[in-house]
């Protein structure tokens, strides 16, 4: 005869699943008699289903029993601990609802620290009350959503009860362990055949809330002119590879000022997309709080981060590296220091040049006006062609002789020097033919996603561990890797907490029923 094991409720009777199933059954047969509206039957069911999903995980708890390995235990390094005499309570909350565990608990006496809690250890419990999956369910929410829109949504389909602040020193713990996962990852995928490694890094301001020792009415100065403090600058920074794609002057000149409403006469080639492409989003954290929350200075992060992402799609250097970034000095100065002498080719963004170039033009021309177009367009395709600074130095010849204002050719002077400073970098019509990109729209894509779409919304503001560590999650999540992160959280927690707990043989604490 076969046998098969039961399931013991916490009083010793056997939990009678199969009543539970007959009682679901019930409640489906007269929703259909009654006519029920599928919406309201589907609530039902539910709450049926979290309420037996409660009822198994307590008699999970209960067959698991309370962790006693008699008087004295044996610890992994040698040191034995005794059984303390009282039970110690922890709260337990899973996405079934709350549970209260009483454990049997080992150290030296009542009052000293704990050394070790066998039941914990046995069935892999976190250190705080939240359990895993609920970690996870809560922070992969919350890297796009609001804290309290988090908990109302949670709430609403499990009927739980968690606290805003609760989920935010979630994040703040979670965010520690994005280093040690960042450092375990698997070899990336390299470049392959004739494609591009491209580096790019930006800023982006982070909205800061007033320190908890501020005066309430500084919040509402209205002195104009920037704020200090209001904002950090987050540096991000973006690595993927791209197939070659090779273009003409004029090709993009004509794609940069097409009409969007006007079919082209010739439909474009297909553009190669980035592919394997990661994000790493820094803030200038104090230094209290570098310990938990890595990284610390974006100068300092970003830039090795970017070099590392480049050597490990390409270790052999047998492929261009190509840096695309605008004109902010301190990036480029930064990268420099962090790259040194190796091989790249630095571009600066095509449509940063450019505002400096309408801005030029309209010193002749009115916004908006047709020859201000028309003059652009011919100072942009002399850009791509290869003319460098000497676009500048075109306008301002027309300037002395149009007897332009003295404060136009000054301001014309300061956008020669703009170019000047990058003149290395405006080779363009090498870059197009071939096949680098010239416009840095990923990592301003990145700016924008990582940022400004979920740290920028009404009212919202930040402290600064608070920020990086919503910051290094919510990277995680874009670089799809948030399951293997999760996982590599639960394993080094787990080590951790429970290492030096010998392991239990498995309970036989289940009923044979013939």
């Amino acid at each position: 005869m076969m046998m098969r094991m039961t399931p013991l409720t916490g009083e010793g009777k056997p939990l009678d699943v199969s009543a539970r199933l007959v009682e679901l059954t019930g409640l489906v047969e007269s929703a259909a008699r009654d006519g029920l509206p599928a919406h309201e039957l589907e609530h039902g069911l539910w709450q049926s289903l979290l309420r037996l999903g409660h009822e198994l995980q307590a008699e999970y708890f209960a067959l698991a029993g309370d962790g006693d390995r008699g008087e004295a235990l044996t610890l992994a390094d040698g040191r034995v601990v005794k059984r303390l005499p009282e039970a110690h309570i922890r709260p337990y909350q899973s996405i079934f609802g709350d549970f209260t565990l009483a454990r049997v608990v080992y150290g030296t006496r009542e009052g000293q620290r704990i050394e070790a809690v066998p039941l914990d250890a046995r069935l892999g419990l976190p250190r705080d009350a939240c359990s895993y999956l609920l970690q996870n369910w809560n922070q992969a929410l919350v890297v796009e959503n609001p804290y309290g829109q988090v908990n109302t949504v949670l709430g609403r389909i499990l009927g739980l009860k968690q606290s805003v602040a609760s989920l935010e020193a979630m994040t703040r713990t979670l965010a520690g362990a994005v280093a040690g996962h960042e450092a375990t990852r698997p070899p990336a995928v390299p470049a392959m055949d004739q494609q591009i490694v491209v580096l790019s890094a930006d800023g982006k301001g982070v909205p800061l809330r007033k320190p908890a020792d501020a005066p309430a009415i500084a919040a509402h100065d209205h002195a104009r002119g920037p704020k200090p403090d209001r904002k950090k600058m987050a540096v991000l920074g973006t690595a993927y590879q791209i197939n070659p794609h090779a273009r003409t002057p004029v090709a993009v000149v004509e794609a940069l000022f097409r009409d969007p409403a006007v079919k082209p006469e010739w439909p474009n080639p297909r553009r190669p997309v980035p592919q394997h492409k990661r994000v790493c989003a820094v803030l200038p954290v104090v230094a209290a709080v570098t310990e938990a929350l890595a990284p610390p200075r974006p100068a300092e992060v970003v830039f090795p981060w970017l070099a590392e992402e480049a050597r490990r799609r390409d270790p052999d250097h047998q492929h261009p590296w190509v840096l695309l970034m605008d004109g902010q000095a301190s990036l480029w100065d930064a990268a420099a220091e962090t790259l040194g002498t190796a091989p790249r080719v630095e571009i600066l963004d095509l449509l940063h040049a450019t505002g400096y170039l309408w801005e030029a033009v309209h010193l002749f021309h009115d916004p908006g006006s047709a020859m201000a177009l028309k003059w652009m367009k011919l100072l942009v395709l002399g850009l791509l062609s290869g003319m460098g600074t000497g676009v500048i130095r075109w306008l301002q010849h027309l300037a002395e002789q149009g007897h332009l204002p003295a404060t136009a050719r000054t301001r014309l002077e300061q956008i020669h020097g703009y170019f000047d400073r990058h003149r290395d970098r405006i080779h363009y019509d090498r870059y197009l033919a071939a096949g680098y990109p010239i416009a840095s729209g990923v990592i301003e894509g990145a700016c924008r996603h990582v940022v400004k779409d979920r740290m920028e919304r009404a009212g919202m503001h930040w402290t600064l561990p608070g920020a990086q560590a919503l910051l290094n999650l919510r990277c995680v999540a874009l670089n799809n890797e948030w399951e293997s992160f999760m996982n590599h959280y639960i394993q080094t927690e787990t080590a951790r907490l429970h290492a030096n707990i010998p392991s239990q043989p498995p309970s036989t604490r289940l009923r044979l029923v013939a």
